[in-house]
């Protein structure tokens, strides 16, 4: 007697075009995962056992003081999963949170042209909007004050005393999109509240002290955790190569940052974290600052580390079955385990090159498993993408990161951390000590610049 087959009935063209398209949809690399998604994965082992709510949560809770924190990363590694989280199970321990990404294509900040200014812009506008049980006057009060000017500028055209709750929040809302969207319009904001921002912070002040008094029942602190920061670029300042503006806005203006009435976390530029100016950032803040390394899916001697590998192929999976939930990773959605694996090791263990490669290789193909072809086109295009970003006298500089797995406390490699051709791993070594090394973005690896400095 036959036996029936355990295998999944065959997909049509039409059928696999549809669960195509639906895994495209749900692998938006720029978006952060939800913190009770069923498509998160926790990575905190792999990551060389970090725990953003050990490291960040503790502080807050345990403390009787305001706490000022700061929280860094390769872009796109998953801080802002890991804050979502953070706030989650804050917001569970009895803390009122105000959480914002200040810096992105829609926000108040430019990456590319930064000041301390904008950030406390930023907050001003979120604390509002999002803070509507608190007594705003302090805070309306300090712009009438300068609504004139801004009016003379033409940044505005209401009357000063047509500055209600609402017709505020609104106006510096409208105001906050003016300086995001025009440089120049920027620049003029800038000059008119520079001068007064010990001010604007007492203002904040007042409006924060109210809102705490005012606080839903059951909650007994106020959390202000600020994302995206770690996305300005670096500058350096009047050519010198130990000063940028980086200096500026997390050093130079450190006691502004520090200066709201509340328990604040910044996240900050991976590049600063490994600068000669780390000591100078613990003293300032009064705290050791926090990383979130990448997924270790190598180990330093470059084998594969399998439980990294395991990590990667799970958060494809989870996106794959919250669309299509009878497609096998293994069987349906790839042609071959070995493209599947090649995938997640190209990506470095960064979660959003993990995405960008595989909605490449999505847009590849138009029928399931993924082929190999597919997944090879999408590493060629993706490793593309970096292959201007090294300038000329640094190809020498990774080839040396790639050996040794070390770095130098110089602005060049402080540079290629930020761009991620230099990725940082983390794990725990035989006493329990945590052990931070480094690495070539794999993608960088194949390019024949590399190849020709590696070379013995």
């Amino acid at each position: 007697m036959n036996q029936p087959s355990s295998d999944p009935p065959a997909l049509d063209v039409r059928a696999q075009e549809v669960i195509l398209t639906r895994i495209f949809q749900a692998i938006n690399p720029s978006d952060p995962v939800p913190p009770d998604s069923p498509t998160y994965v926790e990575c905190d082992k792999e990551r060389g056992d970090t725990s953003v709510i050990e490291e960040l949560a503790m502080e807050i809770l345990r403390g009787e003081e305001k706490s000022c924190q700061l929280y860094s990363g390769h872009r796109g590694a998953g801080k802002s999963t890991e804050l979502l989280r953070l706030k989650k199970y804050l917001e569970e321990q009895g803390c009122f949170v105000v959480y914002f990404a200040a810096v992105g294509d829609s926000e108040d900040v430019d990456p590319e042209d930064a000041e301390y200014t904008d950030i406390l812009f930023s907050c001003t506008r979120n604390l509002l909007e999002q803070l509507r049980l608190a007594d705003p006057q302090p805070v309306l009060s300090w712009f009438k004050e300068r609504w004139q000017k801004l009016k003379d500028l033409g940044l505005t055209h209401i009357e000063a005393d047509e500055l209600s709750v609402d017709v505020g929040i609104k106006e510096i809302a409208n105001l906050s999109t003016t300086i995001r969207a025009v440089p120049s319009e920027r620049q003029k904001v800038r000059n008119l509240i520079n001068p007064d921002t010990p001010s604007l912070v007492n203002a904040l002040n007042a409006f924060i002290a109210d809102s705490r008094q005012k606080l839903p029942s059951g909650k007994s602190k106020l959390v202000v955790i600020v994302d995206n920061l770690d996305r300005i670029v670096p500058v350096r300042r009047d050519g010198a190569e130990d000063r940028s503006n980086h200096d500026e806005i997390f050093l130079e203006r450190s006691g502004q940052l520090r200066g709201l009435d509340c328990h604040l976390i910044y996240t900050i530029p991976i590049s600063m974290v490994h600068s000669n100016r780390r000591s100078d950032l613990q003293a300032s803040y009064g705290c050791n600052v926090r990383l979130l390394p990448m997924v270790m899916v190598r180990t330093p001697e470059g084998d594969i580390n399998s439980q990294g590998l395991d990590v990667m192929k799970t958060l494809i999976r989870r996106r794959i079955h919250m669309v299509a939930p009878d497609v096998s990773l293994e069987t349906t959605a790839f042609a071959t385990p070995e493209a599947l694996e090649q995938l997640c090791l190209m990506s470095g263990g960064h979660m959003r090159e993990l995405f960008v490669l595989l909605k490449e290789a999505v847009n590849r193909t138009t029928t399931l498993p993924i082929p190999e072809k597919a997944v090879r086109r999408a590493i060629t295009e993706t490793r593309g993408t970096y292959r201007s970003v090294p300038q000329a006298e640094q190809w020498a500089l990774l080839a040396q990161v790639a050996k040794t797995h070390q770095i130098e406390n110089d602005p060049d490699y402080r540079e290629l951390l930020f761009r991620r051709c230099i990725l940082e791993y983390r794990y725990l070594d035989e006493e329990g000590e945590v052990y931070p090394w480094y690495d070539v973005h794999p993608l960088i690896r194949g390019m024949a610049e590399f190849q020709q400095e590696f070379s013995p």
